[in-house]
């Protein structure tokens, strides 16, 4: 009889770890669908008051692996040439007219709004969390519970909603230490862009903290791009905007 309570314990911790590697590999084929290895984007930001009026910025972006990701203002003309920088965890914002890249965190917001320098800056969730445990939904998502793998992420957890054979992410609902819910993050209108790359074009987000406050960020001409290690270095970021073709 311990024999068989022993084999049947052995199974479940196997199945137990199975499990938990099979969330973190979800993570990343997520991961995977919203990003190409090396790419660039056009991306349009919308802060929108309570009172309905509306601020606009145009970003060029390229990303390179998980957690390098360095962007451009387009406009309106009083950010156009202004640059960011993030890698790992550091994050650098460069202005023309300072002429010296200056380190930023991952709180502040270089647009104001809802979404602070982390989402903008977005690397690869994998990069950041670990998945503790995947639930599978009765309207064939999944909901993935996800860790910060430090205390110098954004969100201590994240709730991610994923959907699809080819799994792409739903909702977010990115939580404090303390448990309080600081935001929602919707993923809508998939787009397929060619060679491969099909995922959200717009994400839209709502905060318990800012009432009546809404900010949409709108992706355009995702597409791969080879990039060397030198357009994620703190001399190239007064030159982001010669990648564009």
């Amino acid at each position: 009889m311990k024999k068989v309570l022993l084999a049947v314990v052995v199974c479940l911790c196997t199945f137990a770890q199975a499990f938990a590697i099979d969330g973190n590999e979800m993570l990343k084929e997520v991961d995977r669908n919203l990003n190409p290895e090396s790419f660039e984007m056009y991306r349009k930001l919308i802060n929108i008051e309570p009172d309905g009026s509306k601020k606009e910025f145009v970003m060029y972006s390229v990303k390179k692996g998980k957690d390098k990701i360095a962007s451009v203002f387009l406009s309106p003309s009083s950010e156009k040439g202004r640059s960011t920088l993030r890698i790992g965890e550091n994050m650098w914002l460069y202005i023309p007219n300072v002429g010296k890249p200056i380190r930023i965190t991952n709180l502040q917001s270089v647009t104001g709004g809802i979404f602070n320098n982390s989402d903008i800056m977005k690397v690869d969730y994998s990069a950041e969390y670990n998945c503790e445990k995947v639930e599978p939904a009765d309207d064939g998502h999944h909901i993935l519970h996800l860790k910060a793998k430090t205390n110098t992420v954004s969100y201590d957890k994240v709730t991610m909603w994923v959907y699809g054979k080819k799994l792409l992410p739903d909702k977010l609902e990115c939580f404090a230490s303390s448990g309080m819910l600081i935001k929602t993050l919707y993923f809508k209108k998939v787009k397929d862009f060619g060679d491969g790359i099909v995922r959200p074009t717009v994400i839209e987000t709502g905060s318990p903290l800012y009432k009546g406050y809404k900010s949409i960020i709108i992706f355009a001409a995702v597409k791969s791009k080879n990039l060397p290690d030198e357009v994620f270095t703190l001399n190239y970021m007064s030159k982001i905007e010669n990648l564009r073709q």
